[in-house]
């Protein structure tokens, strides 16, 4: 099986050493760099499969190189999970908001950044994880959800618009792919998260909103369906 490569951007030495000491054990290829410079060159010369984005960086800061590797064809679907000391709302839903797909909030237990890892990438053809999508059963790995103008296909983990493709993150296809598989039922937030991430996790309510800003963006006419549920949460228009 192929390894994953995960590039660790982390200015404090001891830390950047931690995490990767952490993601080799797990059987991941890995590679440090110490500031946003490098994580952009970096990232520009060879894309890897996932990017750990301190945001407190020196110089070039974590928030700006997410923008940056969103902005550029070769890096903008390369999953990120930042990694935050801060542990504020606004810090976390501004990286979220950017195009992040996740984040640790420092001090860390090195089992949850390698779960948060592994989550992350469960969307990704070939992850050494197994995808929650996937029972396991062929024929679900096939699914194909047609509603309106959209047919969302689980094992391509691809969305079409009117035939056209549509470029999600993993967790916006994740959130789309739970709506739409129940029309009409409205779903809060925690079921949200708790549909696509599993229970008890780490990650705040708000987020959600986020990434249904962020679908109904990139769905375009087809992001009307998302329809808010005022006080409740959200539904897939039937």
């Amino acid at each position: 099986m192929i390894k994953k490569s995960v590039l660790v951007v982390e200015d404090e030495e001891d830390i950047r050493e931690l995490v990767s000491y952490h993601l080799l054990k797990e059987g991941y290829q890995v590679a440090g760099v110490a500031s946003g410079e490098e994580a952009l060159a970096t990232a520009e010369a060879q894309p890897p499969d996932l990017i750990l984005l301190d945001l407190m960086l020196p110089g070039v800061d974590g928030l700006t190189v997410c923008q940056r590797l969103r902005s550029n064809p070769r890096t903008e679907a390369v999953p990120i999970l930042m990694l935050t000391a801060k542990g504020e709302e606004s810090d976390i839903v501004g990286g979220l908001n950017l195009g992040a797909n996740d984040y640790v909030t420092k001090p860390f237990s090195p089992k949850v950044l390698l779960a948060r890892v592994r989550a992350v990438l469960r969307g990704l053809p070939g992850a050494q994880v197994k995808d929650p999508l996937d029972d396991g059963d062929d024929d679900e790995d096939d699914e194909v959800i047609n509603i309106h103008e959209l047919t969302i296909h689980t094992g391509r983990h691809e969305v079409l618009v009117d035939g056209e493709a549509v470029t999600l993150s993993s967790t916006e296809f994740r959130v789309l792919y739970f709506l739409a598989g129940k029309p009409g039922w409205v779903f809060s937030r925690q079921q949200i998260l708790d549909g696509v991430h599993g229970d008890n996790y780490a990650i705040t309510d708000r987020a959600v909103d986020v990434q249904i800003v962020g679908l109904r963006k990139k769905l375009g006419s087809a992001g009307r369906y998302i329809e808010t549920v005022r006080g409740v949460g959200y539904r897939f228009k039937e």
